[in-house]
């Protein structure tokens, strides 16, 4: 059985290269403008309270992870935050790569590691789209334990701490978007598969894209009628089903064009096309470039 999350992890190729350890004391607050990266952040000790634009305040506590997949502006701050003529806390850079914020002469009250996160798939913000806007995971064990490995190796000045460290935070990223996969509140791939009805008919395409599915039929998977299947697929996913079958269809062609597995159309058939020129002339129109093409500019190496 084809796992949808796998192949979307699979494709994001997702890493985590670039983090640091942030402690804070007294009060202070720092407000991003939405980046275009998905960040990320590791509750090691203590509490914070985190704001992303849109969504009530949450506070979190240690052992905690939070991931903010797209490009929403958030503000993280103490527990008891500034006032409101209080400007935004800069940063200070201590030891050993460490920063501070608050109160520099006093005991940290919490200890942050965050980060951004990097995908390499060229159809990241596709795939990002599908993830929810904000994961927030709490007292799972498996979750925990990396957590714990991950506070460890950030306190620590060992040999390569950090190629373990983004080793350690890519595991982190996927076990959070397994974890979270039944509470997703937003619309994306998780809260979908996280619905009875519809995650038969998600696997059902991810186990057969050479199919040529209609609507009528995936309704037929998740047992529901043809328009409320269409009503409930497009409020869990955010896309109409064949919105979103065309563009995973699209997704898997440019990582099979880009990796040069097969011609055109050898890749036509493998995402459901019955002609390379009825997949050429879709592929155009999605990507603005003929397949043959994409495959020479973006051949991987």
């Amino acid at each position: 059985m084809v796992d949808p999350l796998a192949e979307v992890v699979t494709l994001l190729q997702p890493r985590a290269p670039f983090s640091k350890v942030v402690s804070g004391a007294g009060r202070w607050r720092v407000r991003r403008a939405g980046s275009g990266q998905p960040f990320y952040c590791v509750l090691l000790d203590g509490a914070c309270r985190l704001e992303v634009d849109g969504r009530a305040p949450v506070d979190l506590v240690q052992g905690d992870f939070v991931l903010i997949a797209s490009v929403s502006g958030f503000t993280m701050s103490s527990m008891t935050p500034p006032t409101v003529s209080d400007a935004d806390t800069t940063p200070v850079a201590l030891l050993h790569g460490e920063f501070r914020l608050g109160a520099q002469g006093e005991p940290p009250d919490v200890l942050l590691l965050v980060g951004h996160c990097v995908f390499g798939s060229p159809d990241a913000a596709l795939l990002v789209s599908l993830l929810p806007q904000l994961v927030h995971v709490r007292g799972e064990p498996r979750l925990a334990t990396i957590v714990q490995l991950v506070a460890d190796e950030s306190r620590a000045q060992r040999p390569a701490r950090d190629v373990i460290l983004a080793r350690l935070l890519e595991v982190l990223l996927i076990e959070s978007l397994r974890c979270s996969a039944g509470t997703a509140a937003s619309p994306g791939l998780l809260r979908g598969l996280a619905d009875e009805r519809l995650a038969p008919a998600l696997r059902r395409i991810h186990e057969n894209m050479k199919h040529p599915w209609t609507v009528a039929q995936l309704a037929k998977e998740a047992a529901l009628s043809r328009s409320a299947f269409f009503e409930r697929f497009s409020r869990a996913l955010g896309m109409a089903p064949m919105a979103y079958l065309l563009a995973w269809r699209m997704a898997l062609a440019k990582d099979l064009l880009r990796r040069q597995e097969g011609g055109v159309a050898d890749v036509a058939e493998r995402v459901g096309y019955a002609s390379a020129s009825a997949f050429s002339v879709a592929f155009t129109r999605h990507v603005g470039l003929p397949p043959a093409r994409y495959a020479r500019g973006q051949a991987a190496p």
